[in-house]
């Protein structure tokens, strides 16, 4: 299971979002956003800030939902289950790796490392670039931030049609 980062900042009146350069062996370095796989037991917002400050260096200081978030401490000592309202989930349905994660929505401040855990060039950019990348070479992206770019744009931005 992965949980996955939309850093958004608002610059200069216009709204920016982080995206990097993987960097893994053997893979091709295609653009993404930040994230990563969840280790066991580990609670999906803490994921989310650690993969966060590992690939970029920047500490979250905020997430959309996280307000949400519930769980079933003291209920039974031996389990605990966590409930938070994602922005969106993903799910590989053909091809390549079976992989299931959620994305949140989420704003960060620090210093950009210039290269982090298996991510690289990590960098701003505007919307209306990402529209443009996304629309004229979406292969550019990792496959599963393909379909959530798209669902955001759509979803919160309004600017990719049906």
């Amino acid at each position: 299971m992965n949980t996955r980062a939309i850093v958004e900042r608002e610059r200069d009146g216009k709204t920016e979002v982080l995206i990097q350069t993987r960097n893994k062996p053997n893979e091709p370095k295609q653009l993404e956003l930040p994230g990563g796989r969840v280790e066991k037991f580990e609670p999906l917002l803490t994921a989310l800030r650690r993969e966060v400050k590992e690939e970029t260096g920047l500490d979250v200081t905020w997430i959309e939902g996280e307000d949400t978030r519930i769980d079933t401490d003291g209920i039974n000592p031996d389990i605990v289950v966590e409930c938070v309202k994602p922005f969106t989930a993903y799910q590989t349905i053909k091809g390549g790796i079976d992989s299931v994660g959620y994305y949140f929505i989420c704003k960060a401040e620090g210093e950009l490392l210039e290269e982090g855990d298996h991510a690289q060039k990590a960098r701003w950019i505007t919307v209306e670039e990402l529209a443009e990348r996304i629309y004229n070479d979406p292969l550019q992206f990792i496959n599963i931030d393909c379909a959530a770019i798209k669902f955001y744009l759509k979803h919160r931005m309004n600017v990719l049609p049906n």
